[in-house]
């Protein structure tokens, strides 16, 4: 075990912190993270809509429509975003503007010839919302990638007598007309659909994500990056699209996805990743040691509203007695909710986008599923049987901290 852990802290660790930290994926997850707000909008407004089943409220479904404009426009924003944040990292912040306006283009002449196959040219199409994420992934990049490559050269020498801005209007002509002229040779002239291109090479990627050994084996290797302190948003570009592209079908096309972020915030976040919240209370009404009673003091308010860095990063992070468990929870959990919302109906598969992660269970779990008091009664059992699998743990570590206390007396 000591070999195993010392090539995770020493050698796996730092390689995968290097990749989370190259420009491209920082970028991607940064302009992930610049939408949220949108994202946790349109949830709020998915929310306000339940009160529309009600007989006398039925005015409240009229919430449909900011949802559509939060919501159902993020991949035009990633589209923007993304080559905007390209150029902050690649240091070429005077094209910043000029590349979003670029972005935007593209992804436009991307998603044009789709919209006129399916005759619905207009801000309802799929193509603005999450099932166009990862084309504009793919054309932020593009952009980006030409900006990078062209957009420090200058029809200019730098004593010229023009005015910077001037010379500016000139220099990003070429960056953006290499990308009008590409996007137009290619799709209007060649007759290449990008975007049925790109959604047929990620289909297979969000058809395995929507199994449960697929989503199962995501969540694992979350919780293995988290365990080693590094962020399991490293994984967002892929598992965001598809998790809000799955929801998004169920609220609209009447589909039955539980690999949702919906059902991942109803199920399994209690505390936070990997359902710490039992692990805090635990340290705070049954540990021994000083260390752990005051560990879990400090973080039991967090814990709650389901913000788990605090215990993760203060007890888990390279401890072994404590990463074990983390794992195996991240099996358990999500093959657990989904035989008693899948192979047995028990619980519900939400059909309404719910992002609202910070508020207490089971008020959580409740507003996910639209009022489901069995998905209430599914959460609960996954709290019990995760926090069985932490116990034993949580004892021999608790035994370990009071025997080293006492020896430091």
């Amino acid at each position: 075990m000591k070999k195993i852990m010392n090539w995770l802290e020493t050698g796996f660790a730092p390689k995968m912190n290097k990749f989370a930290n190259n420009l491209w994926i920082s970028s991607i997850k940064d302009t992930v993270n610049q939408i949220m707000p949108l994202i946790f909008l349109g949830s709020f407004f998915c929310v306000l809509t339940l009160p529309s089943a009600i007989k006398g409220l039925e005015w409240f479904s009229n919430f449909w429509t900011p949802f559509g404009w939060t919501m159902s426009v993020v991949s035009i924003m990633m589209a923007f975003l993304l080559p905007m944040n390209f150029m902050d990292k690649f240091r070429l912040r005077k094209n910043r503007n000029c590349a979003g306006i670029a972005g935007l283009i593209l992804y436009g002449m991307t998603i044009t010839p789709q919209l006129v196959a399916d005759g619905a040219i207009g801000f309802s199409h799929d193509a603005f919302g999450t099932s166009g994420m990862f084309i504009s992934m793919i054309t932020g990049c593009i952009v980006g990638l030409v900006f990078k490559v062209i957009g420090k050269m200058s029809f200019f020498k730098e004593d010229s007598a023009l005015p910077d801005f001037v010379r500016q209007w000139f220099d990003q002509m070429l960056p953006i007309g290499i990308i009008v002229l590409g996007g137009w040779l290619i799709i209007d002239i060649l007759h290449f659909d990008l975007y049925i291109a790109i959604q047929t090479i990620f289909k297979p990627l969000g058809d395995v994500y929507s199994t449960i050994w697929g989503f199962t084996l995501g969540n694992l290797l979350v919780m293995l990056l988290y365990s080693m302190g590094i962020s399991g948003w490293i994984l967002a570009p892929i598992q965001t699209p598809i998790l809000l592209a799955n929801i998004e079908s169920n609220i609209t096309q009447g589909t039955n996805f539980f690999a949702t972020s919906s059902w991942d915030y109803a199920y399994l976040k209690i505390g936070g990743l990997a359902c710490t919240l039992s692990l805090v209370l635990f340290m705070v009404f049954l540990a021994k040691s000083n260390k752990l009673k005051a560990l879990g003091r400090a973080t039991i308010v967090p814990s709650i509203f389901n913000i788990n860095e605090p215990i993760v990063f203060g007890a888990i992070v390279f401890n072994p007695l404590l990463m074990v468990p983390m794992w195996i929870n991240a099996i358990v959990a999500p093959v657990l909710a989904w035989l008693l919302t899948v192979v047995i109906p028990f619980g519900k598969i939400p059909d309404i986008l719910y992002q609202l992660w910070y508020i207490p269970y089971p008020i959580t779990t409740w507003l996910a599923t639209g009022g489901s008091f069995s998905s209430v009664v599914v959460m609960l059992i996954v709290f019990v049987v995760t926090g069985l699998i932490w116990y034993p743990f949580f004892r021999i570590y608790d035994k370990q901290c009071l025997k080293e206390e006492g020896e430091n007396e």
